[in-house]
């Protein structure tokens, strides 16, 4: 048997016999078929298993319910290929409803070979748009992720846990200082999970009064108050189906905070000046740079709210605390920003890559980004050199006369020594990293290594 004839079938009509010579005429080449008598039997079946191939009556009790079931297969995911069975009467509608996504029609009476041969037609459809899907399912678990650069464990870890967490639903938390990438993880979570294919809804909380929060949240209705001139759907409905990434949420005024509770336990909004609740399925995903465990022990922050948002918390360290993501970084970065500027740059020098790896980047992320660019479109090299280093990375003339009086008086192979030393403490042990940025072959470097008994 055939992975075609192994295709799950359901068969509607409410003449029994007919029905059930349709359901024999399939379960003879090997297909599983199930049988209902009418559209509210069949409906119930669509609701409950997933079928290939729906092979419907289009005239049941009078009514042109076929049609009906043909409009409810559309909203299924994935949508099984629908054959109607018609009167030759019927057959103008049945044509109309190829445009409607039907896959075909059949004249009564049926040839059976001719009926077998389209139903094995529409589960070869069936299952070559299954394996489309999963194999964009699995494309789609990586989905984002590839924009979060960085080979350190801490970034190991913060990319498994995303992982992790996009294939459920449950509420994410992601802390970390201004600047770490907390957007563009919640961006990956959403683009690897099943909502993917729905909006990704974002709202800054910082800075919005209490008034405008409630506007972009929940919406308003005509009228509700002076400029409102037409109804406008808020964030938790624009993101119906999706996602909403709620960036600073420990900035929310406390008046909102027991609104937007209240929104998360049942699942409904209302709009501004108007009474009637609309529900809404919305995944949530918060961030903030606060300390929201202070916040909560100072009564500044709902508890009862905070338990709400954290069904898992995702914190992303800043980057002075790993600073072996720098090189990748500014690889990634200096690619992006030669294609955008349209320059040729090939990498750094390795005194500026020790500057960029040892500075305490105070902006993170953000701020390494900016800073390469800017040296993508200023530097008059093909490698980025000190030049191009904006002032506050830039070595002053004290640091340089400094770094020079402590390595009076030490021997050549002791300043050698050191300088490995530093150079692997600055990259947590990584050999690779450290001899790119010292400008020698690995094997170089192990040999001075062991030479020098840094092991």
């Amino acid at each position: 048997m055939t992975e075609t004839n192994k295709a799950q079938v359901l068969i509607v009509d409410d003449e029994r016999e007919h029905a059930q010579v349709m359901c024999e005429a399939l379960q003879r080449v090997g297909y599983r078929c199930d049988v209902a008598y009418g559209r509210e039997e069949a409906s119930q079946r669509l609701q409950r298993k997933a079928y290939d191939v729906v092979v419907t009556d289009l005239v049941m009790e009078g009514q042109r319910d076929g049609l009906a079931l043909l409009e409810q297969t559309r909203s299924l995911n994935p949508p099984p290929q629908v054959i109607l069975v018609t009167a030759h009467a019927d057959i103008p509608t049945c044509r109309e409803a190829l445009n409607d996504g039907a896959y075909d029609y059949i004249e009564k009476p049926l040839d059976l070979e001719y009926f077998r041969t389209q139903v094995n037609r529409a589960a070869e459809k069936a299952a070559l748009l299954r394996q489309n899907q999963e194999l964009q399912d699995r494309l789609g678990e990586d989905a984002g992720f590839e924009a979060i650069v960085g080979n350190s464990a801490a970034m190991r870890k913060v990319v498994q846990m995303a992982r992790q967490v996009a294939a459920s639903d449950i509420p994410v938390l992601i802390m970390g200082e201004s600047g770490t990438g907390k957007e563009l993880v919640a961006r990956a979570i959403h683009a690897s999970s099943r909502r993917r294919k729905a909006r990704l809804v974002t709202l800054n909380c910082a800075g919005l009064s209490e008034s405008i929060l409630e506007d972009e949240l929940f919406g308003h209705v005509k009228g509700a108050f002076t400029g409102a001139q037409t109804d406008r759907a808020g964030r938790f409905e624009h993101a119906d189906k999706g996602t909403l990434f709620m960036d600073e949420i420990g900035d929310m005024p406390a008046a909102m905070q027991a609104k937007l509770l209240r929104v998360l336990e049942n699942g409904e909004v209302v709009r501004l000046g108007s009474n009637d609740p609309l529900r809404v399925d919305v995944r949530l995903i918060s961030a903030t740079n606060r300390n929201l465990d202070e916040m909560v022990a100072e009564k500044r922050f709902r508890e009862d709210l905070y338990f709400r948002i954290k069904g898992m918390t995702i914190h992303i360290p800043p980057l002075r605390e790993r600073r072996e993501d720098v090189p990748l970084l500014v690889h990634y970065f200096i690619s992006q920003a030669a294609q955008r500027h349209g320059r040729r740059i090939d990498g750094v020098r390795p005194e500026v890559q020790q500057l960029l790896m040892s500075y305490p980047w105070p902006g993170n992320v953000r701020q390494l980004r900016n800073v390469v660019e800017n040296m993508v479109v200023l530097s008059p090299t093909e490698k980025l050199g000190l030049e191009s280093l904006p002032p506050e990375i830039r070595p002053s003339a004290a640091d340089a006369s400094g770094a020079i009086h402590s390595l009076v008086g030490i021997s050549i192979t002791q300043a050698e020594r050191e300088l490995i030393r530093n150079t692997l403490k600055m990259v947590n042990g990584n050999r690779e990293q450290a001899a790119k940025m010292l400008g020698i072959g690995e094997r170089t470097l192990y040999r001075k290594i062991k030479e020098y008994d840094l092991t």
